[in-house]
């Protein structure tokens, strides 16, 4: 299984790559006013996809981690609330019994 996801990783690396690689012109982008910026297309696709990547996968981790922590603090309390055995003195119990 291991192997697939690599290969499926190295496919993508690939794809990437190349498409890279076949677009590596310049993009004249308009920003406000009179202001222009030219960048290469592959860097301003991969500034887009982090603008909207990055927002998501950091709500993603706070929620996973309030979960994990909300998890933790109800199994803190149910093992809290377990009965406890009374524990065995064992000095107690290696001694012959008098009589």
């Amino acid at each position: 299984m291991q192997f697939l996801k690599t290969l499926f990783w190295v496919l993508i690396a690939v794809l990437v790559a190349l498409f890279a690689s076949r677009n590596w012109s310049e993009v004249t982008v308009n920003l406000w006013g009179d202001i222009q910026a030219d960048i290469k297309l592959p860097v301003l696709m991969l500034i887009i996809f982090l603008l909207g990547f990055l927002p998501t996968w950091l709500v993603l981790r706070a929620r996973i981690w309030a979960l994990d922590r909300r998890l933790d603090a109800m199994e803190r309390n149910r093992i809290a609330a377990l009965p406890q055995e009374p524990v065995a003195d064992p000095v107690a119990d290696t001694r012959a019994p008098v009589g």
